[in-house]
């Protein structure tokens, strides 16, 4: 399914500004939209269309792009792409039968995406305008990603299966491993130290955390995060944020101790998290509400709020 990239619908932007560097991406559900958002006053410097449904975002900061998965709960088929210098939208990337794109990555200058509806991880290599890899992981809803940096191993959410997926590269094939971690696991995170993997149950409310070299469930924790949507670690390891959208607030867990340390009152739900680089602030989604949530982690407590669009989700860092 094809998305429309007419110039006309271009939002209007302030052209005497210029998109900041750090700056914060924003999607908007609703109003199909990507705020470039200015971190140092919480501003929306400017607002691009994007395609139906966007749910995710990543950044290429030295390209300077933004990509965005249009996920239509499986059916549709694109990724949209903003400059964000110019800030305006690019032509889309047709996926074709990689139907509901979701999860996405930018690591060894391509893009990483799941798409649910082909139970399948891709990457597309904007040098080459191509797909050039497909892996099938035989799961259903394969949801949420991450992807080492040396790109030598994926971890997956494959929410309606319960598992994740460890793949690592073996050469020119690859290794899935399956970790069972219950049905309806959605948002999970690596811990920076790379030992841990932690994943939240949107059914149940536990935490699964599973030892990455061994990949089994070492302990799981009564957290009562039901509905959780996504978990975060602070970059400094610190921290593990878990957001749910059936509850008024952010929780709060200490990762050396594992123990829940806060819940923030947010609104009535928050979906996206993402925390800065240097682990000072974290901005919530807070999808029913309308508003991002910006949260000072040192004194855990809401210190502002975005304005970006309605039924905000995913989030993004565009980093100098």
């Amino acid at each position: 399914m094809g998305v429309d990239h007419d110039p006309a619908r271009q939002l209007a932007v302030p052209r005497a500004r210029r998109t900041p560097t750090p700056a914060l991406l924003v999607l908007s559900k609703r109003d199909e939209t990507l705020a470039i958002v200015d971190p140092a006053t919480l501003e929306v410097v400017a607002r691009v269309r994007v395609g139906h449904d966007p749910h995710e975002v990543v950044a290429s900061p030295q390209a300077m792009l933004a990509y965005v998965s249009n996920y239509g709960h499986g059916t549709y088929d694109t990724l949209s792409v903003v400059d964000l210098v110019t800030r305006s939208a690019r032509p889309s990337i047709d996926l074709g039968p990689l139907r509901g794109p979701h999860g996405l990555a930018f690591v060894g200058g391509k893009v990483w995406f799941t798409a649910e509806g082909a139970k399948v991880i891709g990457t597309y290599d904007p040098a080459a305008a191509k797909v050039d890899w497909i892996f099938g992981t035989g799961q259903d809803r394969t949801h949420m990603l991450v992807v080492a940096q040396d790109t030598s191993s994926v971890i997956t959410s494959n929410v309606s299966s319960g598992t994740l997926s460890f793949l690592e590269a073996q050469g020119s094939d690859w290794k899935q491993t399956l970790v069972s971690v219950g049905v309806g696991t959605e948002g999970f995170d690596v811990s920076p130290n790379g030992h841990d993997v932690w994943a939240a149950d949107a059914q149940d409310g536990s935490i699964a955390i599973v030892e990455v070299s061994g990949k089994r469930v070492v302990q799981r924790l009564a957290a009562n995060v039901r509905g959780a949507n996504r978990l975060e670690f602070s970059p400094d390891g610190k921290w593990v944020l878990v957001s749910t959208l059936k509850g008024p607030d952010l929780l709060v867990f200490d990762a050396a101790t594992r123990a829940e340390v806060k819940r923030v009152i947010l609104g009535h739900g928050a979906a996206g998290i993402l925390v800065q680089p240097d682990s000072i602030r974290a901005y919530v989604a807070c999808t029913p509400d309308g508003y991002v949530a910006v949260i000072d982690l040192a004194s855990m407590t809401v210190v502002g709020r975005i304005q970006a669009g309605a039924e905000p989700d995913g989030l993004a860092w565009v980093a100098p």
